[in-house]
């Protein structure tokens, strides 16, 4: 067996397995790994959440560095009015252990002190991690916030985030005088680490020889891009002269993009699902000196998420021990609905939850757009459902918020749907539990990977979808899923959002509910084939496992 990469007291607390000996370090802005613990806002953080986890059941010689968020992402609560309320709240955490490692980054030519505290693995079943803070006494006020907030709105602050993150996370390795073998950036956000390296080795293949980059933005607009200048001013290239930073990099002109520069600086690099790691070939084929980008598709800790009496009736095939164990599980979420809301679901209907982060292009209020249609559904007596929403917009987008509150007033006076808050771990595992039929509708291309719909079937909820991301990998229409058809590329956006609404209900009326509520024994063999066709494929372990065959090469 192959020893930690890590020095003693920090060491991973198993026996490296031989295929997984070859050290790496992983940097992602969130991590999702405990309810208790939190320090991300939603998919970017469940993937790496997961990926910790099933690394550490692998024995894999991975450690994971990320930033210790004083405020987290934000309380998601309701204000007077039941309408959403932001809250930043101070968070503490006894299990973390103080590291005692200081150390300084130049953030804007300023010496801003860094500290790293330690999550053993043995606490949440992780590998080792790291989480570095700014908020600390040797620091004025304003180093201090640097790391207050996930996802910051002050785009400057963000910049500094990410120095932290990618400059602070090399720093870190310094000081516990390891090199790993492997740089793993988590979307780009840590790029600045591969500046450090070159300043270390003064050699491009060197840098490239240990990064590889995992991109989630199958948009090209969608990628952080800031005036060269302006990082330069930051300290984001450390010490590496202007000239040398763009024959690495190849940026020409005024606007570093973060994503092209990772592409390059990277000998591998892949999308999240089949699908994405297409569409991120075309995006970056017009551009020269990018790596080789292939796919690794996102997948979900089954150890972690599974419930253990739905997965050893899935195992033995008892469907009546699955709708039996299903039954429970909705009583148990109902009873959180009933808490927050004041309505009273029924454990017999089948329920539909939309669950994620709420932004544009995933749609969440498409269900409810048509008006009529939407009413006939939900008063639907003949072939009943219920509806709930839940997820978290970002704290400042305020028509992901003002999208958030119209389905609150919406669904005000409506006894059979509702809108959740307090979007977490916790609430995350209670809605699929008890959901019956996971909708997911973004706008196809837009959604990279999506994972939430893995852990829905996982425990016994069928995914309604359009077809785009793990889906396309996963979906037999009518035999594990119902897929809404893809539009026509061409259609306005308009046009395209009527295509998928009419598909989602004609799913609905046509094919979910009358199989649901007419032949029920049918609904739990879709059900069942669901949660079989999920795993092996879309559990993590073989996600962490295609890292090390595919990626870290």
């Amino acid at each position: 067996m192959t020893e930690s990469c890590l020095p003693k007291p920090f060491a991973h607390p198993y026996a490296i397995a031989p295929q997984y000996a070859k050290s790496v370090v992983y940097f992602s802005c969130e991590f999702a790994i405990d309810q208790s613990f939190k320090i991300y806002s939603g998919g970017l953080g469940f993937l790496a959440g997961s990926h910790m986890r099933s690394a550490a059941d692998l024995r894999q010689n991975l450690c994971g560095i990320g930033i210790l968020w004083t405020f987290g992402y934000y309380d998601q609560s309701r204000g007077e009015d039941r309408e959403l309320a932001i809250q930043f709240r101070k968070k503490q955490y006894t299990f973390l252990q103080d590291t005692g490692i200081r150390f300084t980054v130049p953030i804007h030519g300023h010496p801003v002190w860094v500290k790293a505290m330690f999550l053993p693995g043995d606490i949440f079943g992780t590998v080792p991690m790291f989480f570095l803070s700014t908020d600390m006494a040797e620091n004025d006020e304003l180093s201090r916030a640097l790391t207050h907030r996930l996802y910051d709105n002050d785009p400057l602050r963000r910049i500094a985030q990410y120095i932290i993150l990618g400059a602070g996370g090399a720093r870190l390795m310094e000081e516990l005088g390891v090199d790993p073998e492997i740089w793993h950036l988590n979307e780009a956000h840590g790029l600045s680490a591969a500046f450090r390296l070159y300043e270390k080795f003064r050699s491009l293949n060197e840098v490239k020889r240990r990064l590889v980059f995992t991109t989630h933005t199958p948009e090209e607009a969608g990628n952080d891009r800031h005036d060269f200048r302006l990082l330069r001013e930051f300290s984001f290239f450390g010490d590496v002269p202007e000239a040398e930073i763009r024959a690495i990099t190849g940026i020409e002109g005024e606007v570093f993009n973060h994503s092209l520069a990772a592409l390059r600086l990277s000998h591998a690099a892949n999308g999240v699902s089949k699908l994405h790691g297409e569409v991120s070939r075309q995006m970056w084929s017009k551009y020269p000196g990018v790596c080789e980008i292939t796919h690794v598709t996102n997948a979900q800790n089954k150890k972690y998420w599974v419930d253990k009496d739905l997965e050893a009736a899935r195992l033995a095939g008892d469907l009546a021990a699955l709708r039996r164990r299903k039954r429970e599980l909705k009583e148990e979420l109902f009873s959180q609905v009933a808490n927050q809301t004041g309505k009273l679901f029924k454990p017999d209907v089948l329920t539909l939850v939309w669950a994620r982060r709420f932004a544009s292009y995933k749609r969440p209020d498409l269900i409810a757009r048509d008006a009529r249609l939407f009413r006939e559904l939900i008063s639907n007596a003949g072939h009943p459902i219920q509806i709930l929403w839940a997820g978290k917009p970002y704290p400042f987008d305020s028509d992901a918020i003002g999208t958030f509150n119209h389905l609150i007033r919406l669904t005000k006076d409506t006894a059979n749907a509702t809108v959740l808050v307090g979007y977490e771990l916790g609430l995350s595992r209670l809605l699929k539990n008890g959901a019956d039929l996971w909708l997911n509708n973004p706008v196809v291309t837009r959604e990279a990977s999506g994972t939430s719909g893995m852990t829905a079937a996982m425990n016994a909820a069928v995914n309604l979808s359009t077809y785009d991301g793990w889906v396309c990998e996963f979906a037999r229409d009518g035999q594990n899923s119902f897929i809404v058809p893809p539009a026509d590329p061409w259609l306005s956006p308009e046009d395209r959002d009527r295509h998928d609404l009419c598909g989602i209900y004609q799913a609905l009326n046509e094919r979910v509910l009358p199989l649901y509520c007419d032949t029920p024994d049918a609904w739990y063999r879709l059900v069942l084939n669901s949660m079989n066709d999920v795993v092996p494929f879309f559990d993590a372990d073989r996600m962490a496992d295609e890292y090390y065959r595919k990626i870290y090469v």
